[in-house]
């Protein structure tokens, strides 16, 4: 296995990335006519809407998740985010929620959306399931993710991209966590330790039995 990059390298790579989405934003925000920040209206009430909605696609994450000690995303994350200090993490969720949701939510859902509302919701989130394909059933869940992003930038009735970015930023933050949680030794890895303990005491009672 390569070696995994630093703390540095990791948050320059993450932000070289993210940074290149808002520039792709920009980039097909002109060639379509289309503001990617058109749609942005700063209020409290849409961040406290978004907060609230990120809780369900974190259940979601914690209900699949939580129980894999060793799943891909945490062998791969784990040593990477526990590197990273608190603000790090805040970072990382805010940089990936902004620049993601100006693209997805900002541009290509209201270029698809030409062809119809139907159309701006699917078109835009299987693109968006496809950048996330670490394995295909992750990009399945990804795009479902996408649509329920999408349905929220229409949450107050105008659209504001508000909503999505702070759900987006909330959810990776908390994601984070779990993950975190998860590689240090959380309770999927002291009930997978449990068990192996408990295999070793049977052994060990059967080899005192033979003696």
């Amino acid at each position: 296995m390569p070696d995994l990059p630093e703390r540095g390298q990791f948050l320059t790579l993450a932000a070289v990335f993210q940074g290149g989405l808002v520039v792709l934003a920009g980039v097909l925000g002109w060639l379509s006519g289309i503001n990617p920040m058109h749609h942005f209206d700063w209020r409290w009430q849409a961040i406290g809407w978004g907060a609230l909605a990120a809780l369900p696609i974190l259940a979601v994450f914690v209900a699949t998740n939580w129980f894999r000690a060793r799943g891909l995303l945490t062998d791969f994350l784990g040593p990477l985010l526990a590197s990273c200090s608190w603000l790090d993490l805040v970072a990382l969720a805010l940089l990936a929620g902004i620049s993601e949701e100006v693209l997805f939510r900002g541009v290509l859902q209201p270029w698809f959306d030409r062809l119809g509302e139907p159309a701006g919701l699917i078109g835009s989130n299987i693109i968006f399931g496809l950048a996330h394909c670490i394995t295909p059933l992750y990009a399945v869940i990804a795009g479902i993710t996408g649509v329920y992003l999408g349905l929220l930038l229409k949450l107050e009735g105008e659209p504001n991209l508000l909503v999505p970015i702070t759900t987006h930023a909330v959810y990776d933050f908390l994601a984070f966590l779990v993950v975190l949680r998860v590689y240090r030794g959380g309770p999927a890895s002291d009930d997978e330790n449990g068990g192996d303990d408990e295999s070793l005491d049977a052994e060990s009672l059967e080899d005192d039995a033979r003696v």
